[in-house]
């Protein structure tokens, strides 16, 4: 048997690619969209992916078990479960090959047999997958999607804080207690492959290491030693849970009803000429990505800040819709991760990219304000918007500050004055940059805190020490 974790750092997200040597037949569960990754890891492993399969319907980017379908003419293995609401309906759509399973259902990629086990909790049609190898009754490997992650498990309130279903969260949370009676039954030996790391807004407490065994789980997840108490268990499960991204909603529904098969990878024209560039900012979104100094002193209209790492999903999943067309300020060397970034999170509409050097003696950019902590010290009259997420904020907060996680600005922004100036903190700075940027563009007078609370805890304890 071969077995692979192929792992996106910047979504926190692995598929897992499994084979059997014999036969050269492989099977990818939970993929992205960007699928020659696969197809590349598959070949350097002598494999030919036969079979794809997917643990749920994902929230935090966009599956590529579609395209994947449509590329590599496998079979798909999707739940069967769900019900009326989360059943999926795009195979009715697409000409692939898909098959339902359920709970206890088996099927064979070469001689792995793999076993399907209903795991509701994270989402009403979850399963995961026990892996079997050639004539071996016990399972080597359980790959647990969003259900069990090394030291935490996948939260059970997505579909009402991103979905919008009201009043489903503690019966999820309630739902997952059952499941996990259920794994701690399990035996100890069994590896367990998630589908998340350290990073990702699936958990609250995901660790760093890439893969566990029940046993280990058992002995250490904080969640599991209080599946011995339910109400102590929802309770912990539905608290201090990160704000989603507003983007999850459109995940939900996409890796559901469907998407637009890519086929390749977007080749977007490269803008060289700074009037064309200054023109096309008028009427699209620019999703700048140089450094936070440079685009604070000079920028056009209609720009987002969000780099091509780890906090693009956060920021331009949060502030940038699917429908805009996209413009990115970014290198050539940067470009290939930058549009993976976006198509991973349903951001397809990339127009143009534009190098950072044409920015050079530009006239007509524009500014963002920005504050020291000394000078909010200083300050009687200003009024804070706190980006950072809820639970930060009530560990410590600016006096009198607003609170609104950065991910889900745009969605309360009637809570927001428009004709009040407003000062925007985080802990370091950054996150209040991005939502600075989304603020400005959406027509509010906005001032970013330079180093963010940390600093302004900073400035507090010398200024103290000086009276």
């Amino acid at each position: 048997m071969y077995v692979e974790r192929i792992y996106d750092e910047d979504l926190s997200q692995g598929a897992w690619l499994i084979g059997c040597q014999a036969t050269q037949e492989a099977i990818i569960i939970d993929p992205e969209r960007d699928v020659c990754r696969y197809i590349q890891a598959a070949n350097k492993a002598n494999l030919k992916i036969t079979a794809v399969a997917e643990t749920h319907i994902h929230a935090d980017f966009l599956s590529g078990t579609t395209e994947l379908l449509k590329t590599t003419d496998a079979i798909g293995y999707l739940s069967g479960h769900g019900g009326e609401d989360w059943s999926y309906k795009w195979p009715e759509l697409t000409n692939t090959k898909v098959t339902f399973v359920n709970n206890g259902d088996t099927f064979q990629v070469g001689n792995i047999k793999i076993r399907v086990v209903h795991t509701p909790g994270h989402t009403p049609e979850h399963i995961c997958f026990l892996i079997h190898d050639k004539n071996t009754e016990a399972p080597i490997g359980y790959a647990t999607g969003d259900f069990v992650f090394v030291g935490d498990l996948g939260r059970p309130d997505l579909l009402e804080t991103t979905a919008g279903i009201e009043g489903v969260m503690v019966a999820s949370a309630k739902q997952l207690h059952s499941t996990c009676e259920h794994f701690l039954n399990m035996d100890d030996y069994i590896q367990v492959w998630p589908t998340h790391g350290a990073g990702s807004a699936c958990g609250k407490a995901l660790g760093e290491v890439p893969q566990s065994t029940v046993g280990y789980e058992k002995r250490t997840s904080p969640p599991l030693q209080l599946v011995g108490d339910e109400d102590d268990f929802v309770t912990f499960m539905l608290s201090g849970q990160p704000e989603p991204p507003l983007y999850f909603s459109r995940m939900k529904r996409m890796n559901r009803d469907g998407m637009q098969i890519l086929g390749k990878l977007p080749h977007p024209r490269e803008i060289t000429s700074p009037e064309e560039l200054q023109q096309k900012s008028q009427t699209c979104t620019i999703i700048d990505m140089r450094e936070w100094e440079k685009v604070r002193d000079g920028h056009l209209p209609n720009t987002i800040w969000s780099k091509a790492t780890s906090d693009f999903h956060r920021f331009a999943g949060s502030f940038v819709e699917d429908t805009e067309d996209i413009i990115f300020i970014t290198t050539e060397e940067n470009l290939d991760r930058a549009i993976r970034n976006a198509i991973r999170i349903g951001l397809d509409r990339i127009i143009g990219w534009a190098d950072p050097s044409l920015f050079k003696g530009m006239e007509g950019l524009e500014q963002t304000n920005e504050i020291t902590a000394s000078e909010l010290l200083s300050s009687s009259d200003q009024v804070v918007l706190d980006v950072r997420r809820l639970s930060e904020y009530q560990a410590g907060a600016i006096p009198n500050a607003l609170n609104i996680s950065h991910t889900r600005l745009l969605d309360r922004l009637q809570e927001l004055d428009q004709q009040t100036s407003w000062v925007i903190n985080c802990h370091g700075g950054s996150r209040s940059a991005a939502a600075c940027m989304a603020l400005k563009r959406k027509g509010y007078n906005v001032t970013n805190l330079a180093g963010g609370y940390a600093q302004w805890c900073k400035a507090r304890k010398a200024r103290v020490a000086t009276t």
